[in-house]
């Protein structure tokens, strides 16, 4: 900068440098923009609550289903915040509070009232959930710091608080930008164009603009990546490029506000710049005199003890993951893949053993009901009737590269590759010449359809569970638009739990429907980053192919049962047409081919849901005992029966 002109010196001191802020004005400012963001989502409430109203986007009669697991006080509480008379008593008391925080002054009830807003807001937010998209989370949080500042009266407590803020608003955009860089779009910068043609934050004259300028469009999009991802460079050099960061951030959410409709992202992310102002200016500059800066190692040392604990978690649950235990078998296949298995024999060795194949980023564990129901079944003996489907074994295994099954192959896999492994799982696995009936759900379904042809005159039949149709992402509008985003969740997710962000993922619920013996497994199985990576490859497989499907399915020589989930159908009727082609490609003489939709259910449901499991159990009991009485109806009068040994195991199920 020496050798610069006096005016371009003078530029630059005005563009470089850091924000001063003394404690007190970070403080003032930080709760004043939050208060802003609670007046205006306050205001818009009562001034619009069809939303809360019956059929209305947070009608809270539905959405207090998500809680009906919590306990009975917490319950009790959202069901009165939620009442219509409580609600709007709350947000005109915001109003009130918001207001008076945005007058000038310093006293400490300006605490109370910051923690009042807090808190109200953490009881509303369950039962108005949607239209906030994360400002209301955000002033929440800078109203709980400010007001435990305010408050305390201590500088160094206040100190460690605005760090805590800083330190949140490093994480926001660090966590957004390395998220987004995980996305396609983004790196080849056509996310913008992408967001803006959506209804929701689509803005069409601009979207026309990123079509005409592409090279403009990919700068910007590079432009946010640059800003989100390396955020925390303000704090080099003594604060030097605090301002321009933060300009461009507030630029960036003053154009969110504008182009999508997120007004409130304004005011609610900005109200964490003046504690990332503050502590960002070296404390040799007389505004931030006396600053104490021990929160700062304190969070490093909370981050190293937090990543040593992730660590320990996810190496626990590999090694659970990976750690088949007693009554499991090995299958090597010819690509040299090493698969688990596990599985009862069944009632008498000329019935059907059920091979189940389960779904792309799924678990053999997702089957635990289907598991307990033919193993109780087998249990009964000859009570339980072979021919009335009772006495059916089953067998479950994890795919190449799913829990214990690892991937040895070295060329770039297909879906040819895990129809391959499942036809080599059922000739290493099971005597031969016993029958078996394959259940495939989801895409597993696919990989069952491929290979029911190959498995010859001991196949007994296919059951489809909302199975996947190798059309349906040029068919279906829904599930070809959604497909650009499935990719990119699956990498996301195994990056995420390779970073070992597994320590903060919450159990799903369909975990905590399963059988209780596999909710364990389930668990470490969906947290396990394995998974994860092995359905990724499978999925981008799965893309390109089915995208290059043409002509119709395969005529299939064997019986099919057909089950559809209510919920998917309903949604893409395209789905119930494909599902209907499925069983049309086995309707031949002297085949059975059933065809039903289960109400009330998801595409996970079928499996997940106890009732619904149960009613689907009765489905294919129903379809093995005709598929067995027409085998027999068929067969010669003299024909022996199969002379296959036992199976090759004698496993109790999963589920005890």
């Amino acid at each position: 900068m020496k050798n610069l002109p006096p005016q371009a010196r003078s530029a630059l001191s005005a563009l470089l440098g850091p924000v001063p802020l003394t404690r007190s004005q970070a403080l003032g400012a930080s709760e004043r923009l939050a208060a802003a963001t609670t007046l205006v989502g306050s205001l818009e409430y009562l001034a619009n609550r069809r939303h809360t109203g019956p059929r209305g986007l947070n009608d809270w009669a539905v959405a207090r289903e998500a809680f009906a697991a919590r306990g009975r006080p917490l319950r009790r509480a959202l069901d009165t915040a939620a009442h219509p008379w409580s609600t709007r008593a709350l947000h005109a008391a915001r109003v009130a509070t918001a207001a008076g925080l945005m007058l000038p002054g310093g006293g400490r009830w300006r605490g109370a009232a910051d923690l009042f807003l807090g808190a109200s807001n953490s009881l509303l937010y369950p039962t108005q959930r949607y239209g906030t998209d994360g400002s209301d989370q955000a002033s929440g949080l800078v109203q709980v710091a400010t007001g435990l500042a305010r408050l305390s009266g201590s500088p160094q407590a206040q100190d460690a608080l605005l760090w805590y803020i800083a330190l949140q608003s490093n994480l926001s955009y660090l966590v957004s930008g390395w998220v987004k860089l995980l996305g396609a779009d983004w790196r080849d910068g056509s996310a913008l164009g992408g967001v803006l043609r959506t209804r929701t934050y689509g803005e069409r004259h601009l979207w026309r603009l990123t079509q005409r300028y592409p090279r403009a469009a990919r700068t910007v999009a590079h432009g946010v990546l640059a800003l989100e991802c390396l955020f925390p460079v303000l704090y080099a050099r003594g604060g030097r490029l605090a301002r321009p960061v933060l300009a461009s951030a507030a630029s960036f959410h003053v154009a969110n506000g504008f182009v999508m409709g997120l007004g409130r992202f304004v005011t609610s992310f900005t109200a964490m710049h003046p504690a990332v102002a503050y502590t960002s200016t070296p404390r040799s500059h007389p505004a931030v005199a006396g600053r104490d800066d021990r929160m700062l190692p304190v969070a490093g040392l909370l981050a190293a003890g937090g990543t040593v604990a992730a660590g320990a978690v996810a190496a626990a649950r590999r090694l659970r993951v990976t750690d088949a235990g007693p009554g499991t078998g090995t299958v090597t296949t010819r690509h040299g893949n090493v698969l688990r298995f596990r599985g009862t024999p069944g009632a008498g060795d000329g019935d059907p053993v059920l091979v189940f194949v389960h779904g792309l980023a799924a678990t053999p564990m997702h089957f635990g009901w289907y598991a307990q129901a033919f193993s109780e079944s087998a249990g009964a003996g000859a009570g339980g009737g072979a021919g009335e489907g009772g006495g059916a074994g089953w067998l479950t295994y994890h795919r190449a590269g799913y829990g214990p099954s690892r991937r040895v192959a070295r060329g770039a896999y297909t879906l040819r590759e895990s129809v391959d492994d499942l036809v080599d799982l059922v000739d290493g696995a099971l005597p031969e010449g016993r029958p078996v009936v394959l259940v495939g759900h989801s895409l597993g379904g696919e990989i069952a359809r491929r290979a029911a042809h190959r498995l010859g005159e001991r196949l007994r039949g296919v059951v489809y569970l909302d199975a996947s149709h190798p059309d349906e992402l040029n068919r279906s509008s829904q599930q070809g638009s959604g497909a650009a985003y499935v990719g990119g969740a699956l990498r996301t997710f195994g990056v995420s739990l390779r970073a070992g962000m597994g320590i903060l993922l919450s159990r799903p619920s369909w975990v905590d429907n399963l059988p209780a013996a596999v909710r364990r497994p389930a668990m470490a199985a969906y947290a396990d980053a394995r998974m994860w990576r092995a359905a990724t490859r499978e999925w981008r497989s799965t893309e390109i192919e089915f995208r290059a499907h043409e002509g119709p399915l395969r005529p299939q020589d064997s019986n099919a049962l057909v089950v559809s989930a209510q919920h998917t159908v309903d949604r893409d009727p395209d789905q119930l047409l494909m599902h209907q082609e499925i069983a049309d490609a086995h309707r031949r003489p002297g085949r059975v081919v059933r065809s039903v939709v289960v109400e009330g259910a998801d595409h996970d449901g079928l499996l997940t849901e106890p009732r619904l499991a149960a009613e689907v159990v009765g489905h294919i009991r129903g379809f093995l005992a005709e598929s067995n009485a027409v085998a027999a109806h068929d067969a010669p009068v003299n024909a022996a029966a199969p002379t296959a040994g036992p199976l090759p195991f004698a496993i109790e199920t999963e589920s005890r």
